[in-house]
């Protein structure tokens, strides 16, 4: 791969670049993020936006005032701009807003249980677990198996469709895993899925701020029917998600958060609610985290999906190679491929825990990076060859250290400088692992 010109023009356009930030011998440095998997820091231009806008703020859908008018009628556009970004088609699918990611797929799975009744959910062995717990204790659930670098297997999701014999009513499957940075061929499961009288949910929260998403036609084969994503993880952090579903689905029955704004009409013995979208909508909207998402989608509209999916690869090519000269060094998963990944990396080094590098990285540093499991346990403790046995084990004895990997995410404004600078005092990390076990373990 051809590494992009280095200077980086899109750190202009990010808020707090510049933080400075403590270190443990006391002095400052510039603050690196590594950790935009969790979160991204927002764009000028939304901070700006929702500063313009302020003076006009009102409630929405409340009141015959202007500002209120206003508001409502921003808020409603907001729908139409969201589904152009992602490919969705508006006379189809309904957009409702909630609070991320993780609030979405919840209220699908409540949504869907008088449609679904005793239908079997296929999630993967691979997924947040905001794509796994929802699913439990309502549905039968089974977990589409993974390959030995930790992909996705289609031939197990194949055997799984053909096993159920049209039972399997949902394949609920991440985007882009937010642990190894994989991106599963959304379109290829949905049309196996589609052939087994199923739908699929696309968790996108890791994949829409990264790369070009089109949910296609609902009459195409290959159609994604909801996709779920976060406007904190795209440069938006204002508390807004989006939810993205076939209107047929949010038609029927009750919605599973109930108040202001979800009906028409209410007596002691009737009620009549709103139609979707308002209906999934309960209280106030969030109008200033919807259009902080609908701002960011232009900022990521107007730098180009593909320019911004090409320099990210190109990041995570160049640290995937500074990596190799890191003594000890533990790569996950396919090393060698990017193709199919967004800008995640996920390492350890030998005979040093991740919490360790991950403080000393930060104190000595200034480099934010996650470790742990990413809240998707099962798929770390597949990655790490963790048994059920030794799982057992910490579960009995919850002082036992938890398993896990360090993890490191790019966003658009990271640099190759940044990346130098990691590969740097991660070497000094592993050259001096006894050192840092004992400087970091005693606090």
């Amino acid at each position: 791969m051809q590494y992009i010109k280095p200077y980086n023009h899109y750190k202009a356009l990010i808020a707090g670049i510049d933080t400075k930030v403590p270190l443990l011998n006391g002095s400052y440095t510039t603050a690196i993020n590594f950790d935009n998997a969790a979160t991204t820091p927002p764009f000028l231009a939304v901070l700006e936006e929702l500063m313009d806008f302020s003076p006009w703020y009102a409630s929405v859908h409340r009141g015959a005032g202007y500002k209120s008018q206003f508001s409502s009628k921003l808020y409603e556009e907001a729908r139409e701009s969201i589904a152009n970004f992602v490919g969705a088609d508006s006379s189809e699918h309904t957009v409702v807003f909630v609070k991320n990611t993780t609030e979405a797929i919840n209220k699908l799975s409540n949504r869907l249980l008088e449609i679904y009744k005793d239908g079997v959910v296929l999630s993967t062995c691979m997924e947040h677990h905001s794509n796994d717990l929802p699913w439990r204790n309502k549905y039968k659930v089974d977990y589409i198996e993974l390959d030995k670098d930790g992909r996705l297997s289609l031939e197990d999701l194949k055997k799984k469709l053909q096993h159920y014999d049209g039972k399997v009513k949902l394949v609920a499957v991440t985007g882009a895993s937010n642990v190894t940075g994989y991106i599963n061929p959304i379109h290829e499961i949905a049309e196996m899925a589609h052939g087994h009288g199923a739908e699929i949910l696309v968790d996108g929260a890791q994949l829409v701020p990264h790369t070009p998403v089109d949910m296609k036609s609902l009459k195409d084969p290959g159609h994604i029917d909801y996709l779920v994503f976060s406007g904190h993880k795209m440069y938006a952090p204002f508390g807004s998600g989006v939810l993205i579903g076939p209107k047929k689905t949010f038609q029927q029955g009750s919605p599973d958060c109930v108040g202001g704004g979800t009906v028409e009409l209410v007596t002691h013995d009737y009620i009549k609610w709103q139609p979707p979208p308002s209906k999934e909508e309960a209280g106030t909207p969030n109008i200033m985290g919807v259009l902080a998402i609908v701002t960011s989608l232009k900022m990521l509209k107007s730098l180009g999906m593909e320019a911004i999916d090409a320099y990210e690869k190109s990041l995570t090519q160049y640290t995937l190679e500074s990596l190799k000269n890191v003594p000890h060094i533990q790569l996950y998963g396919n090393p060698h491929d990017i193709k199919d990944r967004v800008s995640i990396i996920p390492f350890n080094i030998e005979g040093l825990p991740h919490d360790i590098i991950a403080n000393a990285l930060s104190q000595e540093g200034g480099i934010a990076v996650r470790n742990g499991c990413f809240c998707a346990q099962p798929y770390v403790q597949r990655l790490l060859n963790v048994s059920n046995q030794e799982m057992q084990q910490r579960i009995a004895n919850p002082t036992l250290p938890h398993p896990g990997l360090v993890r490191v995410s790019f966003g658009l404004y990271n640099t190759y400088d940044e990346i130098d600078q990691f590969i740097s005092l991660l070497c000094k990390i592993s050259v001096n692992r006894k050192y840092y076990l004992e400087k970091y373990n005693d606090g």
